[in-house]
């Protein structure tokens, strides 16, 4: 990459396009150059966003609100291709995965624009019980002072869409600060939103060293809520600093795909491919990608060789080619661990059956078969390409249990025929959503979405809950004669 091809950008505060002299470089996976830089921010640059976004009261009606979100759907879609350059460069997944990324954007920026529309507020009469009086009480959700983002390196686009598509529709004002790792995304979405007609005020973005800037996104005296999508560690250590304000936290997952006995050959083809493909969506990268796949005994002779040859089927390499479908991890630090793992798993008995060599953070598709359950492969969060079969019992119960067994509550999938049995399922994993015959992450950017265990505190996201989390509910009332 030339220099002069290299994005040095700013941070977005208040209106203004902040630099310091002290920058943080954005590496390229896939040759580790350096395509970008975004100031090395302090905690005087997020406390100075803070006291504008609580200073500043939104007054954006709710059609001006609409429109603003929707010309924003409609200009991410006129540079997607831009977007997804960068979200490659930055990331490293390949061209198709980031082009899939702009288009779900599109749909959060497009549902928070309806939803914007509609008032949930409510009313109840008072003559309801013999103490009842000639009165309604009503309710009304009003916006915080200011919301404190913090976004993760997997989806630099979707995931800041997630935050602040809710977080306009509410009338709010958030501050973000997105991964170091991923940064330049969510600054061409703040540029957009600024073209679109946000005043600037509602998002502002800081970037820097989480050691620099982190505390500040978190105990700032003017943050109302703090919402977190990350991993446990930095979430458990959030919770304890924040101490009362609000809280969503989004932390990893370990996602089961159950393939169950009652499928026919036919059947089986369908699962893997779902399998497949759910372990390899974003490199693997996403907190619901299939992390492992639990099939029963006595099919699993069946399904292997077809996980196999759709494995085996998959081009991973430069992640600009658009004929590539599979391009890199984060860093080639994460892709050497996902291997350990692979190796400490083959030390218990495991077998590798399909494995072409690592190349820094190109991690290819890695099938493991016979993976032991207890292993660290699929007891930790192995966010990659992996592809470990646990052969389980044919026993239902067991099946659960073995399932239920890690320490996070995110996603599951499950392959059944058997209406019976999916329900079962469907009341027995310690699941935030359980799909049937679809991989575990899947959803549309309005449903509920979130965890339970160590994958969360049970706050959902998805822009309707998103929107209730974001504002506070007051309720009034009027003297009412019928």
């Amino acid at each position: 990459m030339n220099t002069s091809d290299i994005r040095n950008e700013g941070m977005r505060i208040g209106g203004q396009v902040v630099f310091t002299e002290a920058t943080v470089p954005v590496r390229y996976p896939y040759t580790n150059e350096v395509v970008g830089t975004v100031p090395a921010g302090k905690a005087k640059h997020a406390r100075q966003a803070f006291e504008i976004a609580a200073n500043y009261t939104p007054s954006l009606t709710r059609y001006e609100r609409n429109q603003i979100l929707q010309r924003t759907s409609v200009l991410i879609g006129d540079k997607r291709d831009y977007l997804a350059k960068w979200l490659t460069l930055e990331l490293g997944i390949c061209h198709q995965h980031a082009i899939y990324e702009t288009k779900r954007a599109q749909d959060v920026f497009q549902f928070a624009a309806a939803e914007a529309l509609k008032d949930d507020g409510e009313v109840f009469s008072c003559d309801l019980t013999h103490n009842g009086k000639a009165r309604k009480i009503f309710t009304k959700r009003e916006p915080v002072k200011a919301i404190s983002a913090i976004t993760p390196f997997n989806h630099p686009l979707n995931m800041v869409s997630h935050k602040i598509a809710p977080s306009i529709a509410t009338n709010n004002c958030m501050v973000c600060k997105p991964t170091e790792l991923t940064p330049l995304t969510a600054l061409t979405l703040a540029d957009i939103l600024y073209e679109a007609g946000l005043p600037p005020e509602m998002f502002q973005i800081v970037t820097g060293w989480p050691q620099d800037i982190g505390d500040e996104m978190i105990t700032n005296e003017n943050i109302d809520i703090i919402t977190f999508t990350g991993g446990v560690p930095v979430g458990k250590m959030i919770a304890e600093k924040a101490g009362f304000k609000r809280q969503a936290l989004e932390l990893g997952g370990n996602d089961p795909l159950i393939v169950l006995n009652d499928l026919s050959d036919t059947d089986l083809d369908k699962a893997a491919a779902i399998a497949v493909a759910g372990a390899t969506g974003n490199s693997g990268q996403r907190c619901t990608a299939i992390k492992r796949i639990l099939v029963q005994d006595s099919v699993a002779d069946k399904f292997v060789p077809l996980v196999l040859e759709k494995a085996k089927a998959i081009r991973f390499g430069d992640p600009q080619d658009p004929e590539t479908q599979l391009g890199c991890v984060i860093h080639a630090e994460a892709a050497e661990l996902f291997e350990q793992r692979v190796y400490m798993a083959e030390g218990k008995g495991a077998e590798i059956p399909y494995h072409p060599g690592r190349q820094g953070a190109l991690l290819p598709p890695i099938v493991v078969d016979k993976v032991p359950h207890t292993c660290e492969l699929v007891m930790e969060e192995t966010f990659g390409p992996i592809i470990p079969i646990v052969r389980v019992p044919d026993d239902d119960a067991k099946v659960m249990e073995i399932s239920n067994g890690t320490a996070f509550g995110l996603s599951s999938g499950v392959c059944t025929n058997d209406l019976n049995r999916a329900i079962a399922y469907i009341n027995g994993l310690n699941v935030g959503s359980c799909n049937i015959w679809e991989q575990p992450g899947y959803r549309i950017e309005m449903s509920p979405f979130g965890g339970i265990k160590d994958s969360g505190n049970g706050v959902k996201e998805g822009v309707i809950e998103a929107m209730k989390f974001f504002t506070n509910v007051k309720t009034y009332s009027l003297p009412w004669p019928e």
